[in-house]
């Protein structure tokens, strides 16, 4: 099975940790952030493929996605998905 994404993934995770960032450069650049603690209290986590994970919101059920670096381990940039 060819997964079609796994070039744009790698680049987008090498631009991300190259130089990871803060809590404060992150919200500052992205707005909200997670750490690994809070994102379970907000969203469940239906899977991942680096540097990208797919949640579901707790709150209202929206389902969407969040991009992470690696450490330290912040959560950053929903986008809800519009379908």
């Amino acid at each position: 099975m060819t997964d079609f994404t796994e070039l744009l993934r790698r680049k987008r995770q090498a631009e991300v940790n190259a130089r990871p960032a803060g809590r404060e450069a992150l919200a500052a650049r992205y707005g909200q952030v997670w750490d690994t603690h809070q994102l379970a209290e907000e969203f469940h986590v239906l899977g991942f493929r680096a540097p990208y994970v797919v949640v579901r919101r707790k709150s209202d059920g929206q389902l969407g996605s969040l991009e992470f670096q690696h450490d330290p381990r912040l959560f950053f940039l929903f986008e809800a998905d519009p379908g």
